[in-house]
Parts: structure tokens; C-alpha cells; sequence
């Protein structure tokens, strides 16, 4: 039997990834994968995290499974985190799930069993992963403007025309804050006028909550979703705890799914649970509860986070301060306006290419790179080759 399956084009990052780590050269660079790094290039473990695993590991007495939805509690703070007091909590059905990608799934899932005919909409350019699972399960798939690659900023004008276009049955995808790959997030207007457009549409968001306090602060960067929450019948949020809370390998995450039927949505989640993966990882959404629910370890996570934060901006800054000096042009600042970890070099595949042969800087295929993988020492080298390829 399975000699009759046919070969599977890799996932582009996940291929970047086993590149890098046979490129023999010790002075390699990743800014390819989606992952925060400190100034020694580790990807570390917060202090709050250190902290409620200690607690966790001295006061847990089992490790019987959770239920099937996960930790009420862990839902519970999560809601709390990222809608606050936008829509009173019996119009929320949550279950946990193995990461953001685990949520994103479970979704479109959702999705297909409601309406299998559903159209999703997804920006132009997105995260990769959004179309090939909404492809995987077989829903109709249909683009929507996002990026103006000329101003380096958001298509508003465009998007919204676009979602015109949308209606009862199909979902658009949103990303809440430091879209992927882009760095260019919607305004508080946007958020507004998209807002308008699917009320009146009757379409459905799915929004991408990955990088929350990334952009300008956990609170700034869960406005847009909480507005949408207040305006719109309807929503779903895929939480991630990757990289708010450090947290990439324990797979932390969470469908919040907003009806005024969520006794049956989550219902149906549930049974979505128990035939894809029976009861979701605890670990994780543990350490998660502990840290939202405990004073101190919030306060130090909000600090460390605000840090991180501010850090990632620190290197857009410097980064395009060096490019400048180096170019004499100012054609590079959109890095420092941008938000996120992410930026859109504007390279063609072959610059790409030249970038990791020539230099050994390693970016994703569509010229996504990742600033956070950047450290202080390595601007310069970094300045230098994106110009000797010819950006």
C-alpha cells in the first residue's frame, strides 16, 4: 500500500531549515526560520516560563489527561489575554490545541463542516500554511490584496474592494498584528473599515493570533480582533504561545470560536478534538495559566516580552540606519517603520539563492526575512551582502 504514495514537494521553511543545517560554513546566518534570538543568537526561555515549570514540576501530583477541550482554566486565560471584556464569555467556545497551527487547523475544519462549499480568503502575500491547509481539507480558495509592494505598507483601498467581493459562507483569513511575511499591519481605521465590510458582507473572519505584544504591545495588538469581536455576530481566533510565551516546542494554542450558539460550536470542536488528536498537550498550556494568573510572573513576563519587543524594533532601526549609510538611499526604511519579526526583502529567487551561495544568509524563497534572528554584530555583514546581491 504504501508503495503507491507519490512524493511530497518539501514545505519551503522546513526545507531552509535542513539546508542551513548542512551548510558546513561556521558563519552561517538563519533569518529564514520564525523564531526570536537574544543578542548570543539563543532562542531562550523566558524567566516567567523557568519559573511556573519549577512551580509545575514540584507541585504537579499527575499527569493524567486533561479534557478532551483542555484546561478550562488555560482557555479561560487565554479568552481573558486576548479579547478582554469585548464579548461577554458564554458567546465563547474554546478548546486547546497543539499550537497555532493545531488552531488554524481545527478552524478550517470547523469551517468545512458548517459550509463545505466556503470560500477562504486569504491576503496576498500570507503565511504559507494558510493555503495549504485550507488545500489539504479542500476548501475553494480565493486571494484578497494586502501588500503594495511600491509603498511597503498596507493595501487598504485594494483589500477592501477585494472583500467586497466576499459573502454569507466564505471566511476570510486576517492576521491580527506583525503580519507574516510582510510587517505591514492594518491601522486602527483598517481595522474599522474591514470591520463594516464583512458585518455588511455577512462573511466570516478567522483571525491569526501568533505574535501578540510583537507589534506594540499585547493591548495595542489585540485591538483589531477586539474590535472585530464588539462589531461582528460571529469570529474565530487561533492563538498561538510560540512566541508570546517562548513556548515553540510545547506547542501551546487555542480556538476561540465567537456565537451565540457555543454550546454546539463547542461541541463540535470537542468532537473535532477527539478525531484528529484525542486530548491536547498540557505541558505548555500549564506553564501559560500559571504566568497569566499569577501577578508576579506576569509582570516579569510582560517585562521580558516588552523587552524582546523592543529589541526586535532596536535591530529594524539599525538595520536600516546601515543600509542607509552603506547605500546612500533611503530606500530600506520601511524596516524600521514595520512591526514584527518579519520583512519582505523584495528579492527575486535568484537574489535569494545568491544571498545563502555568496554569503550564507539564509531567507525564505519569497525574500521573507526574519529580523529577530538578526544580532547587533552581524548588521554590517548582513547590510553588505543584501547590497552586493542588488536590493
Amino acid at each position: 500500500m504504501l508503495s503507491r504514495l507519490s512524493p511530497q514537494a518539501p514545505d519551503k521553511i522546513i526545507g531552509l531549515m535542513q539546508a542551513f543545517r548542512a551548510d558546513p560554513r561556521p558563519d552561517k546566518i538563519d533569518l529564514g526560520v520564525g523564531v526570536y534570538r537574544d543578542a548570543e543568537g539563543r532562542t531562550p526561555v523566558m524567566r516567567a516560563v523557568k519559573a511556573a515549570e519549577e512551580r509545575l514540576w514540584r507541585l504537579q501530583d499527575s499527569k493524567g489527561y486533561v479534557g478532551i477541550e483542555g484546561d478550562p482554566a488555560f482557555l479561560h486565560a487565554i479568552g481573558d489575554l486576548t479579547l478582554g471584556e469585548a464579548v461577554p464569555p458564554d458567546r465563547v467556545a474554546a478548546v486547546a490545541t497543539p499550537g497555532g497551527t493545531g488552531a488554524v487547523r481545527l478552524a478550517l475544519d470547523l469551517v468545512r463542516l458548517a459550509r463545505p462549499d466556503a470560500r477562504v480568503f486569504i491576503p496576498d502575500p500570507s503565511w504559507p500554511n494558510h493555503a495549504a491547509i485550507a488545500g489539504f481539507l479542500g476548501l475553494e480558495q480565493a486571494d484578497y490584496r494586502y501588500y503594495d509592494a511600491q509603498s511597503r505598507g498596507v493595501d487598504a483601498p485594494g483589500m477592501l474592494a477585494d472583500l467586497e467581493r466576499t459573502g454569507p459562507g466564505d471566511v476570510v483569513i486576517l492576521h491580527a498584528c506583525c503580519h507574516n511575511p510582510t510587517g505591514a499591519d492594518l491601522a486602527t481605521g483598517d481595522w474599522a473599515a474591514v470591520a463594516e465590510v464583512l458585518n455588511r458582507t455577512g462573511a466570516l473572519p478567522l483571525v491569526d493570533l501568533a505574535y501578540l505584544g510583537f507589534g506594540n504591545g499585547v493591548e495595542a495588538d489585540a485591538a483589531g480582533l477586539r474590535l472585530l469581536a464588539r462589531t461582528l455576530p460571529e469570529m474565530l481566533v487561533a492563538v498561538s504561545g510560540s512566541k508570546t510565551f517562548g513556548l515553540y516546542r510545547e506547542r501551546a494554542g487555542a480556538i476561540l470560536a465567537l456565537t451565540e450558539t457555543a454550546a454546539t460550536v463547542r461541541g463540535n470542536l470537542s468532537n473535532l478534538n477527539r478525531q484528529t488528536y484525542a486530548f491536547p498537550p498540557d505541558h505548555g498550556a500549564r506553564v501559560v495559566t500559571d504566568i497569566l494568573t499569577d501577578a508576579a510572573l506576569r509582570r516579569d513576563w510582560q517585562h521580558e516580552l516588552d523587552a524582546m519587543r523592543d529589541r526586535v524594533q532596536r535591530l529594524r532601526r539599525d538595520l536600516a540606519d546601515s543600509l542607509r549609510a552603506k547605500s546612500g538611499s533611503d530606500r530600506f526604511c520601511h524596516l524600521a517603520e514595520q512591526r514584527g519579526m518579519f520583512s519582505l526583502l523584495g528579492a527575486t529567487p535568484e537574489q535569494v539563492s545568491t544571498l545563502r551561495e555568496r554569503h550564507g544568509v539564509y531567507v525564505v524563497g519569497d525574500g521573507r526575512m526574519n529580523l529577530a534572528g538578526l544580532t547587533e554584530a552581524l548588521i554590517p555583514r548582513v547590510s553588505e551582502a543584501l547590497l552586493d546581491i542588488g536590493l
